[in-house]
């Protein structure tokens, strides 16, 4: 076992959490797994702190206790500009007395296309929707129906879509049918030979491959998304970038105009609309218009949702389109995740533990890593983690940062970091159990509720 500086531990009584307990515990009385995201779950959070949130402003939030937090991951990644951010809640409400869904088609249908094509160079025509799943879904559809292909191959990242193409490949697959599963094959980011393998093993199989460009913690390797993009042109197989996380995060244009690699189709959504509903399929004119009405093909059933063109959800799209001319939410975003991962870590140096926790990845989508005592990733020393920052008044399963993030939220983190560091440092002496009240946290997508099942 790895040697583990040694301090006494002095950690707060803590805020009171008895209205969010009484709140979380009705959820799971009413609501399948306490919440309508799995990533939102209780079991995401440790046992006995899991705040019920009432309301939210810029990069704070408040709890149903009345508890204040900084809040980190930002409505899982969907909001870069603020909770409450009053030019989009403007826009909205002017909006709100003209009407919000029609028999045909709105004005603002045009316009919002237009400043979506004008932000993403790439593509030559978008279907608006509600959330990423179906905007991926519709993509694979296309692809399939492009190419008379079944196959599609996934980068080894967390998640592409509910829908039972994807999530029949992680090990929450209950209710999908084997013939379905063993359409989805794995390859690695940054390994174009593992991409290779797949369509030596399956030749004139794949429709698709999806894949992000980047994610908050591996950038692409020198060569690699056009190595991807090649491969792709070469054995006619429709390449698609999945922007949920790194629009308007890693630029307002996209990972792709980052990397200068344009793919075929490209999704969208999270932070698009700053947390009002709103998500995106894009792509080139020839595979979009396989789903309307300029094609003599066969016809793709693409994206026709009730609520995809109601005017709040692109009214707030349009209102982020503008925020990000007016100012620079990404830039802002990069300085303040540099400066928040920076001083963590010194902090985290200054105690002698940075062997076993640590804040890595892109400025703009920051995680902190947490090991026991042998260096390996562990969940109960999350869990440690996660419950110290939770009584020090941060809220976050990451440390993903939003422009609304000022030096005040940033101190305070760090400020919160510095101290959780004596009670994790008696949890690798001593023992997670010495520490945790309650059960550690278990991963989202996992085949059965335990670790975690309700008592």
């Amino acid at each position: 076992m790895t040697s583990v500086p040694h301090s006494s531990s002095s950690a707060p009584s803590g805020p009171d959490f008895s209205g969010s307990a009484r709140l979380q515990a009705r959820l799971h009385d009413l609501v399948p797994g306490g919440a309508h995201t799995y990533a939102r779950g209780s079991d995401q959070y440790p046992e006995t702190v899991t705040p019920i949130i009432e309301r939210g402003l810029g990069a704070r939030v408040w709890d149903v206790d009345g508890n204040e937090f900084v809040e980190y991951g930002m409505g899982l990644r969907s909001v870069t500009l603020g909770h409450a951010y009053e030019p989009v809640n403007a826009a909205v409400r002017d909006v709100l007395g003209r009407g919000m869904s029609f028999s045909r088609p709105s004005r603002l249908e045009v316009e919002a296309a237009e400043d979506f094509l004008g932000l993403v160079s790439g593509a030559d025509m978008v279907k608006f929707a509600k959330n990423g799943s179906d905007a991926t879904t519709a993509a694979l559809k296309l692809a399939r129906a492009a190419t008379g292909r079944d196959m599609v191959a996934v980068a080894d990242q967390p998640f592409f879509s509910t829908d039972d193409w994807f999530i029949g490949s992680t090990p929450m697959n209950a209710g999908i049918p084997g013939t379905v599963r063993v359409g989805t094959v794995g390859f690695a980011h940054n390994d174009l030979g593992s991409l290779r393998a797949l369509f030596d093993a399956h030749p004139g199989r794949i429709a698709a491959v999806f894949m992000e460009a980047a994610t908050g913690l591996h950038e692409p390797a020198p060569g690699f998304l056009e190595g991807v993009r090649e491969m792709c042109t070469a054995e006619g197989t429709v390449l698609v970038f999945d922007e949920m996380i790194t629009g308007f995060r890693w630029s307002a244009h996209g990972a792709q105009a980052v990397y200068g690699v344009t793919p075929d189709l490209s999704t969208w959504g999270k932070a698009m609309g700053n947390g009002y509903p709103v998500s995106a399929l894009a792509g080139r004119r020839e595979l979009m218009e396989l789903g309307g009405l300029r094609t003599d093909l066969e016809r793709v059933f693409l994206l026709s949702t009730t609520h995809g063109p109601e005017t709040v959800g692109l009214t707030a799209f349009r209102a982020v389109v503008e925020a990000y001319r007016r100012e620079d939410p990404v830039a802002t975003m990069h300085r303040q995740g540099t400066k928040l991962a920076e001083a963590c870590n010194e902090v985290v140096a200054a105690a002698g533990l940075t062997d076993f926790v640590d804040v890595t990845g892109h400025p703009a989508c920051l995680v902190f890593r947490t090991r026991d005592a042998d260096g390996h990733p562990s969940q109960p020393m999350r869990t440690v983690f996660l419950a110290e920052l939770l009584r020090r008044g941060v809220l976050g399963q990451s440390f993903v940062i939003s422009a609304a993030h000022t030096d005040e939220d940033v101190e305070h983190t760090v400020s919160a970091v510095e101290a959780a560091l004596p009670a994790y440092e008696k949890a690798l002496t001593d023992g997670p159990e010495a520490v945790l009240d309650g059960r550690p946290v278990a991963p989202a997508l996992r085949p059965t509720a335990a670790p975690r099942r309700l008592r």
